[in-house]
């Protein structure tokens, strides 16, 4: 299993480098660069991106394009809206970002840095990009750490009645759930609950924004934790909601088919009782895919499932973060972000692998790899 792990982590680096050169590339091609969105900013013509650009210095680049502009400056057709600007201070922007070198040069600077996880500081936010991933850190876990364990305590246990009651009125009725679980998504449901329970137009039960109140830092930590949940409950709520239902449809039909299996029938054939049957030999052998499953599931909530939850209920967490650094070009961000989500599920791909041979020890990676 050693040599196994070993060829795996290995893999990571020409997978990892292959999907940040892709998306360099597309990025590169694509129109509406950082030094575009400044001189947006420069010739009025984006209010949202005044709003956004703190960089430190740029206030004092705006003032010196402000005074130049109209003193015969010169022209130039490389960003759209740069009539009129001076091409030593456009210049001085591609500096600013970077941009004064050929892509060759930034790509392998930027692999180099990402080597010894430096990422730079983001450009429209005076923060380095690391702190602001740590900073965004606690939300995303928190929402994809409880969804992914309320999917499985719900998912598992739904799925094995439905497969020992197959056919049955509580099969029926169950898959209806499943079924308007599954047709009704996340979002959605989430403008449900606000509408229902968080002051919306009945009851104002629960805090409509933050991880935490206000005063949280003031509070005993029984309390600490009773507030926590009192935030997440609703936004969780809505993320399980539409997780759930494949997973239940996952159970049931792997439960079903190892019932038919042989071995099942040569256990049945010896006296066993149906309970030593169901959790004696074919819980094992069925939970494999399902269980296995948990590292990728928590991946796939953590880092794409929460985007219009945590914007809906104000969560600042990484998926809205990834969200407003493609909006805003701010590329260091974006790399970084895509550098360390792929990382994570490429490691948590051979997690994956590693939790089924803990379900079922009899799975050999390196003989099939023979």
């Amino acid at each position: 299993m050693l040599a196994y792990i070993v060829r795996r982590l290995m893999l990571i680096v020409p997978t990892l480098l292959g999907i940040m050169t892709i998306n360099f590339v597309i990025i590169q091609a694509a129109p509406g660069g950082p030094v575009e969105q400044l001189i947006a900013q420069i010739t009025g013509e984006g209010a949202a991106a005044t709003e956004r650009v703190t960089r430190a210095g740029t206030g004092e680049l705006v003032g010196q394009a402000k005074n130049g502009a109209g003193k015969g400056a010169g022209s130039t057709g490389k960003y759209r809206g740069a009539q009129g600007l001076d091409p030593e201070f456009i210049a001085e922007i591609e500096k600013m970002y970077g941009f004064d070198k050929p892509p060759h040069e930034r790509f392998l600077k930027m692999l180099g840095d990402y080597i010894v996880f430096d990422f730079g500081d983001s450009f429209f936010r005076d923060e380095r990009v690391i702190d602001l991933v740590i900073d965004k850190l606690p939300v995303s876990i928190s929402l994809g750490l409880w969804t992914t364990l309320l999917v499985y305590l719900i998912s598992i246990p739904l799925g094995i009645a439905k497969a020992v009651r197959d056919g049955s009125r509580f099969d029926i009725w169950s898959s209806g759930v499943v079924i308007v679980g599954n047709a009704i998504p996340g979002f959605l449901f989430a403008v449900l609950l606000i509408v229902l329970f968080a002051g919306g137009s009945y009851w104002d039960w629960f805090p409509l924004r933050g991880l935490t109140s206000e005063n949280w830092a003031g509070l005993t930590w029984p309390d600490k934790i009773a507030d926590y949940f009192w935030h997440l409950t609703l936004p969780i709520l809505a993320l399980v909601i539409g997780g759930f239902a494949g997973l239940t449809m996952l159970t049931k039909n792997s439960f079903l088919e190892q019932i038919g299996q042989q071995y099942v029938i040569t256990a049945r054939a010896k006296g066993l009782s149906e309970r030593r049957v169901l959790y004696g030999h074919v819980f094992r052998n069925a939970m494999l895919i399902v269980i296995a499953g948990f590292p990728s599931a928590f991946i796939g909530i953590l880092f794409t499932g929460a985007l219009l939850v945590e914007v809906i209920f104000s969560l600042d967490g990484l998926g809205l973060l990834g969200f407003e650094a493609a909006i805003n070009r701010d590329y260091p961000v974006m790399f970084a972000s895509l550098y360390f989500f792929s990382l994570l599920g490429l490691i948590m791909n051979l997690v994956t692998d590693l939790t089924y041979t803990l379900v079922d020890p009899r799975i050999d990676f390196e003989a099939l790899d023979r």
